[in-house]
């Protein structure tokens, strides 16, 4: 079976994610087949727009293969910068493709989903639409991206979804600018058809399907999570949360807690720089040298013990704590790679 099944039906490309007992995550050779199937396209007059879903099964995309990138890290680090590379070139090249692109998150969206969904023109969420960055809770970070897009969100709001990897519904993905439309999931196959007859109309016929997306919960906690995620030291985050004395800082503080102090500084520090990226690539040369860094730490070879092979969610982080973090860890951390390695658009 393909992971990946690309296909032209009329003026229109299908990208369409087939890995169901994964939840359709990505892996090198379906990064490898988008970035195929896109360059073909580009240059055929004939394929006018183009489709990004998932085939069978539940979920649009839960991430990359995380199993592999640990066990690469915890050895010589190749295979994993290897799918981190084509992976941010995929990225990259939706980022900037001329042609209207339609993602459809219907369903668990997360991690390298995310990265997959928001660089297209049009990105149509559902009832069923569970969108996170749960990166932190595995000692990596919120790439593919993150960086650029959470920075970007109102106020404080991108901070907070980092560092706690709090999962947004389909309204909330509206509300926020994360999805561009919000249908009914039993309009999907309605959609994809009548863009399949007006290509040239994809927002029209998005809009004509649309409906009121239900309130996004999100925005109520708004004022809370802009004054006590303020900072871009996590120390002070941690003392914000502690002093509040309201319920929901007590639990979001615990929330904090499971979560990889490394990473989450990595996260706080990738955001502040990725609000002031002068473009995408450049987003993305950063992301890929930090990635190259973590994924061999010893953060992410643990986070992903303890969370994906042995399931205990006990993960031991070592440093253990905010204070025990130092910035010449994160410097290195952020240390650009030698310009032999690092990465570029393609």
């Amino acid at each position: 079976m393909n992971d990946l099944i690309t296909t032209v039906e009329g003026p229109i490309g299908r990208i369409r994610l087939n890995r169901p007992k994964a939840l359709h995550a990505l892996n090198l050779a379906m990064c490898e087949g988008v970035l195929e199937a896109l360059e073909a396209w580009r240059g055929d007059a004939s394929v006018e727009a183009i489709l990004v879903d998932h085939a069978e099964g539940r979920g649009f995309c839960a991430g990359g293969d995380i199993r592999m990138l640990a066990a690469s890290g915890a050895g010589d680090g190749v295979e994993a910068r290897a799918f981190f590379h084509a992976e941010y070139r995929m990225n990259h090249r939706l980022f900037v493709y001329a042609k209207p692109i339609v993602a459809f998150m219907d369903g668990i969206t997360m991690g390298g989903g995310v990265g997959l969904a928001l660089p297209c023109t049009y990105r149509v969420a559902t009832e069923n639409t569970k969108f996170a960055m749960p990166e932190t809770g595995i000692g990596l970070f919120p790439d593919v991206g993150g960086g650029w897009y959470l920075s970007r969100l109102p106020g404080r709001i991108g901070q907070y979804l980092a560092l706690t990897g709090h999962r947004l519904d389909g309204a909330e993905c509206a509300a926020l600018g994360l999805a561009t439309h919000y249908l009914p999931s039993e309009t999907l196959d309605t959609a994809k058809a009548q863009i399949a007859e007006t290509p040239q109309d994809i927002a029209g016929v998005l809009d004509a399907l649309s409906t009121a997306a239900p309130e996004a919960q999100i925005l109520a906690r708004r004022d809370e999570i802009d004054r006590l995620f303020a900072s871009d030291v996590l120390e002070e985050i941690y003392a914000a949360l502690d002093a509040d004395g309201g319920e929901w800082a007590a639990k979001t503080l615990a929330t904090l807690r499971t979560k990889s102090p490394q990473s989450m500084k990595v996260s706080l520090r990738l955001l502040h720089e990725g609000a002031a990226m002068a473009s995408f690539a450049d987003e993305m040369r950063q992301e890929y040298a930090v990635g190259a860094h973590v994924v061999q730490r010893h953060d992410f070879i643990e986070g992903v013990r303890a969370v994906i092979v042995d399931k205990d969610n006990a993960p031991r982080w070592d440093p253990a704590t905010p204070e025990d973090v130092t910035d010449h860890v994160i410097d290195q951390i952020f240390a650009p790679l030698p310009e032999a390695e690092a990465w570029t658009p393609g």
